[in-house]
């Protein structure tokens, strides 16, 4: 009687522990360890896929770009790539098929330049052109050419290497007019010397046009080059005894100053752009 008594009360405790849930009270000692993830590795944001580059220039889609890079077809910075998922920076040499290629859309940025700004993109040199055009777009765009930190006038910025090849052939580039202003009256001798070009320390010096300024005193001179920079100008007067007082780019092929106050920005037109390439 008393070991039934026992076993019915056994039971009771039993079907009290099952109804709560129909499981078994869960016990701590036995669950298993959670496992750890390892963190993901933050991604590169000025790093991508060498296929994916590719694309993004409009070249091919990514598989036909994996097939091209399989075959040899693609360089960065001089060396044939063959490594599927291969990552490039955006400031990386990209060739295909011997072409340079850039995974941006083209920008043509055109600036009005003051006094007191440097014509560089390299940082720790105080206050750059790079400063003014920050806001112009999200781009990697360049200066073509130079302009003295205390020069003034036209500058234009783009991501486009066939522009900028362009301005850098002297022979057949993109024309640049500067309007200059000298410490005194220019001689006709002089002038007459840089019209028809002269040799500095061996080297011939030339521009394509020189002109006095019309209603303007005769110091003030309207001089036109196709080299990138203005060293040339600074040249040119300091062989002749002239100091220079004031350099202004006043235009740049067709381009000019209508419409850009100093210091601002204007992104070029379509036609300015196709215009500019014909040149």
């Amino acid at each position: 009687m008393t070991r039934q008594q026992g076993n019915k009360g056994q039971g009771k405790r039993d079907g009290k522990q099952r109804s709560e849930g129909g499981k078994k009270p869960f016990s701590r000692q036995h669950s298993a360890p959670r496992k750890k993830t390892a963190p993901k590795k933050a991604s590169n944001p000025d790093e991508i896929r060498l296929n994916k580059y590719i694309a993004n220039s409009g070249m091919c889609s990514r598989r036909e770009a994996d097939e091209n890079i399989s075959i040899g077809l693609v360089t960065v910075n001089g060396s044939v790539i063959t490594e599927m998922g291969y990552k490039v920076k955006l400031g990386d040499e990209v060739k295909f098929d011997g072409r340079r290629i850039n995974p941006e859309p083209k920008v043509y940025v055109l600036l009005n330049k003051p006094k007191g700004f440097a014509t560089t993109t390299a940082e720790g040199k105080g206050r750059t052109v790079m400063d003014l055009v920050s806001n112009a777009t999200s781009a990697r765009i360049k200066p073509i050419g130079r302009l003295g930190r205390n020069s003034l006038g036209l500058l234009l910025f783009t991501n486009d290497d066939e522009v900028v090849q362009k301005f850098t052939n002297s022979k057949n580039g993109v024309a640049r007019l500067f309007q200059v202003e000298l410490d005194k009256n220019l001689k006709f001798e002089d002038f007459k010397k840089i019209k028809e070009g002269f040799k500095v320390k061996g080297k011939l010096i030339s521009v394509e046009e020189v002109s006095y300024i019309d209603g303007e005193p005769k110091n003030k001179i309207g001089i036109k080059i196709k080299n990138t920079g203005n060293t040339i100008l600074r040249t040119i007067f300091d062989e002749l005894k002239y100091d220079l007082v004031k350099v202004d780019c006043v235009s740049i092929g067709h381009l000019t100053k209508k419409d850009i106050p100093r210091g601002h920005w204007k992104h070029l037109t379509i036609q300015e752009i196709n215009t500019l390439k014909m040149l």
